[in-house]
């Protein structure tokens, strides 16, 4: 028993249905596995055994109760600029391969991503599916193992999600369910419409035009709602809007940034803010470089744009600095690529942290991590265990400054630069306690620590769900 939540477009909320379908689900007894058979996003997720998946599949196994899977993720996509994408299948990196070139893959991963959905409906007996992007791609259809081509295999009920707040959603949603192949839009069972603002009573006329006009019974409207979810990709930076609190961030948005759900418990206690290379970091009271897919390539943009220079100022202005992963990789002296991660050759790194980072090898460490943060103030010294996930290619070697974590990290003399290859880092209540708490401290402001328990919000999700969608009517599609 399984079905299929498909979209108008990419970015309309099919992720965070699959989530809200799945805790619904598990929260009457049923139980049930997300599964994506392709994603394509630069946020992604270590299981337990160390597989990649997509940031957005972990999120819907965590609403379904369950440990992240790699089948519920077989092929993830990481583009690395130039039409080329990385290929991660069944959690470890398959090849790097033009976009041409990819679709001649497509039957030996569609093979590979039934075997995985079927292994997870054998262990579970329920599965919901997410597609991807859009699934009325015309030009795709001889290819596209995430939409048509599964649903043609699979024959799962399908449920269409439209975006309101984009506008034209009744031309999304008919445009959609006609442009589908002949043997699929029959599967089309039901139709969500996302992120209504306003009163859902002026939309009732709307709703009965859209049944009218395709055919199929409109399930619910949902309103336009933020929850503390991780974000799938990099669409989401758009919506984020920085809160006003006294303590800013900056984050800097690299070209090709990765893993930005690094920040997103930091978002809900201070103004963070994603800037671009070239903006001026003054007036800034901490500086994240975060992970990237394209360390090399990044660092060039950071050195083009003029933000190596910024970042020094702010150094001198005693602002802590502090790397994740590929941002870490970047704070140090020297990064030599043997033409695993870009172009061969030796490359000077900013300098802020005394370290040199080898890329010998086009395999990954990929693999879950609880390190304690090492005794040196005025951040470190307050995080305590803390937990994450590691994802990188290259080694870094310590020179001079000390570890910042037991096996991992460096960190300056005055602990005010660090980097680490913990992703998941600021996730960690302590460690964004500590952070916070210095930073308010240092302009004379109190601090409120963040308490470990907190509400559920994919509870929080089902119940909104459930108040705004026929969850009756999507039980019954499941058993279809």
């Amino acid at each position: 028993m399984s079905l299929m939540v498909v979209g108008t477009s990419s970015h309309v909320g099919k992720s965070i249905t699959v989530a809200a379908i799945c805790r619904c689900l598990v929260r009457r007894g049923i139980r049930v596995a997300p599964f994506k058979s392709q994603n394509m996003s630069l946020n992604s997720f270590v299981t337990e055994d160390g597989g990649e998946i997509g940031m957005a599949q972990a999120m819907q196994a965590w609403a379904a109760r369950l440990s992240p899977t790699t089948d519920m993720n077989p092929v993830l996509l990481k583009p690395k600029g130039d039409c080329v994408s990385q290929v991660v299948l069944f959690g470890h990196p398959y090849k790097d391969v033009p976009i041409a070139d990819y679709y001649t893959e497509t039957p030996y991963l569609l093979t590979e991503a039934v075997a995985a959905f079927r292994r997870l409906l054998q262990e579970h007996g329920q599965v919901v599916v997410e597609g991807a992007g859009g699934a009325a791609e015309v030009n795709l259809y001889d290819r596209d193992i995430a939409n048509t081509l599964l649903a043609e295999k699979l024959k799962l009920p399908l449920i269409l999600v439209a975006d309101i707040e984009r506008g034209g959603v009744f031309a999304q949603v008919y445009g959609t369910i006609h442009l589908l192949p002949e043997s699929v839009k029959p599967l089309v069972r039901g139709i969500i419409i996302n992120k209504f603002r306003g009163d859902p009573a002026i939309f009732a006329p709307g709703v009965k035009m859209i049944e009218e006009i395709t055919g199929v019974p409109v399930l619910g409207v949902v309103p336009y709602f933020t929850l503390p979810l991780p974000s799938e990709d990099s669409l989401s930076i758009g919506d984020k809007i920085a809160r006003e609190f006294p303590v800013r961030i900056a984050v800097i948005r690299l070209p090709h940034i990765a893993n930005f759900t690094d920040f997103e418990l930091l978002e809900q206690y201070a103004a963070v803010e994603y800037v671009s290379c070239g903006t001026s970091l003054q007036g800034y009271d901490c500086i994240i470089l975060p992970g990237t897919k394209n360390t090399i390539e990044d660092l060039a943009a950071i050195k083009a744009k003029g933000t190596d220079r910024e970042l020094w100022d702010a150094r001198a202005r005693n602002v802590p600095v502090i790397g994740i992963c590929g941002g870490y990789q970047i704070l140090g002296k020297t990064l030599v690529d043997e033409g695993f991660e870009s172009v061969a050759g030796t490359y000077v790194g900013l300098g802020l942290l005394d370290c040199v980072t080898r890329f010998s090898s086009y395999s990954k460490n990929t693999t879950q991590v609880k390190r304690e943060a090492c005794p040196v103030p005025p951040i470190l010294s307050a995080m305590g265990t803390v937990t994450g996930y590691e994802i990188h290619m290259g080694v870094t070697h310590e020179e001079m400054d000390g570890e910042a974590f037991s096996g991992d990290g460096r960190v300056s003399a005055d602990g005010l630069v660090f980097g680490t290859y913990m992703h998941g880092l600021f996730l960690n209540p302590s460690a964004v306690n500590a952070l916070l708490s210095y930073l308010y401290g240092k302009k004379g402001l109190p601090f409120n620590p963040i308490l470990q328990e907190g509400s559920d919000p994919y509870d929080t999700l089902a119940t909104l769900f459930e108040q705004n969608v026929d969850m009756g009517a999507i039980i019954a599609i499941l058993k279809e």
